[in-house]
């Protein structure tokens, strides 16, 4: 058992999401039975009462692993010491605001959230970006923090990989564990392509599986292209509307297994994640672009070598686009 604890700050922490993710931390959900924690809960001063009550539920639980819950309003505070950021409170798109207000709102976050980091986060700090537009929100941190290595910051695209999964073991009667080598490419945006063009279920290739289970490969295409792709990239939309309100439980879920592969190691297989490309696969160099990726525990590296298609590629560079447009767009905003 580990004697030192992991400082893991949470920014939005009275919020739906902050709330879902606080609890299965403390448990050791995130890190592993084998080390502790202590928490630091950013939240905006409007909020502070919400995270209070949930610090107060912490201390209730009473979790072996938690060594105390802080809660502040104050960046430098909360990211003092820490070595994992879960930046999860941003702006969402209001009614009637145009994208260049959103990223501006978004940049006045996550630009001060960077530098704080920089100025007092621990040397190992690693960062995950899940507040939206969680792509160039995590463009705008790195390049808030010159000190820290920029492939130390990270955006969420686990949801979306765990929503391919999801729609491929539904249709090909599978366990989500027999799935393997889905990849999300691109933006956190309906622009993303989820790719199966690698995976297998049960060792067998994923679009012979759904050849056989659909009547043929052209049947197996138009699938892919009429349902799975749209309907992971809308997933969200489809649960609001639902719902009535947006994804929390699964975005925490995804969240907290995106920490855990990058820190505890991948076990040889892939998962997708947004990391700052080097160039891979054609994208723009320092673009926070999803890719399928491995870790051996020290974080993300991308999947090299993959081949795709005219149609795959088409798709790909279509969200990388949208990718560089939002970072003219925050360049133009001097956030950059």
């Amino acid at each position: 058992m580990a004697t030192t604890s992991t400082t893991v700050t949470i920014t939005g922490a009275g919020g739906q999401i902050g709330y879902a993710l606080l609890f299965r931390i403390a448990a050791g959900g995130m890190l592993g039975p084998d080390r502790r924690v202590r928490l630091k809960l950013l939240e905006i001063p409007q909020g502070l009462r919400a995270a209070e009550g949930a610090a107060l539920e912490l201390q209730d639980c009473a979790f072996p692993l938690l060594d105390g819950a802080e809660v502040t309003d104050r960046p430098e505070t909360a990211f003092d010491g820490c070595s994992i950021a879960l930046l999860v409170g941003s702006r969402p798109r209001g009614p009637g605001m145009e994208r260049g207000d959103l990223l501006a709102a978004n940049a006045g976050i996550f630009g001060p959230q960077g530098a704080a980091l920089n100025a007092v986060a621990a040397d190992d700090v690693h960062v995950v970006v899940v507040g939206n537009p969680a792509n160039t929100n995590a463009l705008i941190a790195a390049a808030s923090a010159p000190d820290i290595p920029s492939d130390r910051f990270t955006a969420l695209t686990r949801l979306d990989h765990n929503r391919a999964v999801g729609q491929l073991t539904d249709v090909l009667d599978a366990r989500p564990d027999e799935i393997e080598r889905v990849a999300i490419w691109g933006n956190h945006s309906a622009t993303q392509f989820p790719d199966v063009s690698h995976a297998t279920v049960r060792g067998v290739p994923v679009i012979d599986a759904l050849a056989e289970r659909l009547g043929g490969r052209d049947q197996a295409t138009a699938w892919l292209d009429d349902t799975f792709i749209p309907r992971v990239a809308k997933r969200g939309a489809e649960i609001i509307e639902v719902r009535g309100s947006s994804s929390v439980a699964s975005a925490a879920n995804a969240a907290i297994e995106h920490v855990r592969d990058e820190q505890r190691g991948t076990d040889g297989t892939w998962t997708s994640a947004a990391v700052v490309s080097r160039g891979q696969y054609g994208v723009p160099e320092g673009l926070v672009c999803s890719f399928p990726v491995t870790s051996d525990g020290s974080g993300y590296r991308v999947v090299e070598g993959l081949t795709m298609d005219e149609r795959s590629r088409a798709r790909f560079e279509g969200s990388v686009a949208e990718l560089e447009a939002e970072r003219a767009a925050v360049r133009e905003l001097g956030a950059l």
